[in-house]
C-alpha cells in the first residue's frame, strides 16, 4: 500500500508562523487569543492551519485597502 505524504505542510507551528509573518512569539499568541488567527492543539502542541495564515493575511490586506 502506497501512502502519499503531502509535500507542503497543512499546519504550521508557532515558530513557523513567527518566521512566515515576521512577528514575535507574543504577537502570534495574541492573534490566536483574540481569534484573529485560528489554531488547534494536539496534546500540548499548538498548530495553525496554513489556510488560517492565508486568511489572516487576506484580512489584513482588506483592512489596509
Amino acid at each position: 500500500m502506497l501512502t502519499v505524504v503531502p509535500t507542503e505542510p497543512e499546519a504550521f507551528t508557532v515558530p513557523e508562523v513567527m518566521t512566515a509573518l515576521r512577528l514575535s512569539r507574543s504577537k502570534v499568541y495574541d492573534l490566536i487569543r483574540t481569534k484573529q488567527l485560528r489554531s488547534f492543539t494536539s496534546g500540548r502542541a499548538r498548530r495553525i492551519p496554513v489556510d488560517a495564515v492565508r486568511q489572516y493575511m487576506h484580512n489584513r490586506m482588506e483592512e489596509a485597502a
